[in-house]
């Protein structure tokens, strides 16, 4: 008792299966990848010796068309071969009555896919053409002929969001920014989906998570891009209140006695204008409760810290490990570069046909531009020269609130206060 399995795979949407997926002992595989000319040559095989069964994932395989697909059926069933559909639990020789109801459903079910697929396949050569995808075009840009084109009556708008954003580190403060300066009114929500379009950054993204790097004009560079994440990063860590917060030290404080998060409190002296700023735990559980620290001295204290202990802390890394990784992924970026310009010598020699050469062109995009976006994450290499440029005291009193928030950020996880009866320290747990 022989049995076959056939399977077809369209490159542009599928990828091939495995030769172990069948759930059967199959005696042979048959498998067509772009064109059916193996479904010829297992229906040749079949006139001349017939299996008892054929395996096939889903009937609309077996043909482009409905009327192919039915065709190949009936080839099949005038041999004496039971065909099955492990995907649609489809059975060739059930007498049952619900039979032909099933195989009006699956005719339907048929029809739906193979008009599905042909959109799809229609979306998947526009990829390979490295076209934008279909749908609304973001905000900023206009669809031009073949891309992307940066629109001036309405990219200032984002320009200063994202610069917003990336001198005060606040969403939200960047969402109201542009509605009072643009009245450009848009959610905290949009606000952060514009923080990572690709499209902004001059890359393609598709609905299947690929991305196309340089693919258009972007509105911000490569290291705006990077700082960008980074700052998306540090501030998943903290609360939406915390991350928006003025006060430089917002969100990073804990209590290590009471495991509490500190929150910032003023304090006015009725009649007077001048405040006064404590750190005091959230949700202290000690009786009696710790008490408030004068959120100057904290500030203070840190900036000394910092400045002490941030360049130790960086000597500390491992950075012979990381230029490795950085020189291994600059490598391999060159080398699928090098094979991208091999590409149009290899179409005009007849070695790739035009379809496959777009294939494999997309394929290396997409390979350099997840290269380029792990090579994005790396630490600076100058992470040295700047720990010893914001390790002087007097950097730190010159900056604004906002300013000091943005670097104590970009360096410090957490800063811890420990208790020693009427007097206090604090320890800092840098990122890195």
């Amino acid at each position: 008792m022989a049995i076959f399995a056939y399977s077809y795979t369209d490159p542009l949407l599928d990828t091939v299966p495995e030769a172990n997926s069948w759930g059967w002992e199959v005696d042979r595989v048959y498998e067509d990848l772009g064109k059916r000319l193996q479904l010829q040559k297992l229906l040749t095989d079949c006139q001349e010796n017939p299996p008892k069964y054929l395996l096939v994932r889903s009937l609309q395989e077996l043909g482009d068309t409905l009327e192919q697909v039915g065709t190949c059926i009936a080839q099949l069933q005038a041999l004496g071969i039971t065909l099955i559909a492990i995907e649609q639990s489809y059975n060739s020789s059930d007498d049952s009555r619900n039979k032909h109801i099933e195989l009006i459903n699956l005719i339907q079910q048929i029809q739906y896919q193979q008009r599905s697929r042909r959109i799809r396949q229609g979306h998947a050569r526009k990829r390979l053409d490295v076209a934008p995808p279909p749908g609304k075009v973001p905000y900023g840009y206009r669809r031009g002929k073949d891309k992307y084109i940066i629109d001036r009556t309405t990219a200032p708008v984002v320009k200063e969001f994202f610069e917003n954003f990336l001198l005060y580190g606040s969403l939200q403060g960047a969402v109201r920014y542009i509605a009072k300066k643009y009245n450009k009114k848009i959610s905290v929500t949009t606000g952060k989906r514009w923080l990572t379009n690709q499209v902004y950054r001059g890359n393609t993204e598709y609905q299947n998570g690929e991305i196309i790097s340089n693919t258009h004009a972007p509105i911000i560079g490569k290291e705006e891009a990077a700082q960008i994440d980074r700052l998306l990063r540090r501030n998943s860590r903290l609360s939406r209140r915390a991350a928006s917060a003025p006060r430089s030290l917002a969100g990073l404080v804990t209590c290590s006695e009471c495991k509490s998060s500190m929150t910032i409190t003023r304090v006015t002296i009725r009649k007077q204008a001048k405040e006064y700023l404590y750190l005091r735990p959230i949700n202290c559980a000690k009786k009696p409760k710790c008490q408030s620290i004068p959120y100057q001295d904290v500030l203070e204290k840190t900036i000394t810290a910092i400045c002490c202990d941030l360049p130790k802390a960086v000597e500390g890394l491992n950075f012979p490990q990381v230029d490795t990784v950085k020189n291994n992924l600059e490598q391999e970026i060159a080398r699928a570069k090098t094979i991208l310009e091999k590409i149009p010598d290899l179409v005009e020699t007849c070695v790739l046909d035009e379809e496959t050469a777009k294939l494999r062109t997309y394929k290396l995009l997409t390979e350099i531009s997840a290269m380029e976006a792990k090579l994005a994450t790396l630490p600076p290499i100058n992470l040295r020269s700047v720990a010893q440029a914001v390790s002087i005291p007097q950097f730190w009193l010159d900056l604004s609130e906002s300013e000091r928030r943005f670097y104590l950020r970009e360096f410090i996880k957490e800063i811890q206060i420990i208790r020693q009866d009427s007097s206090w320290e604090l320890q800092i747990v840098f990122i890195f």
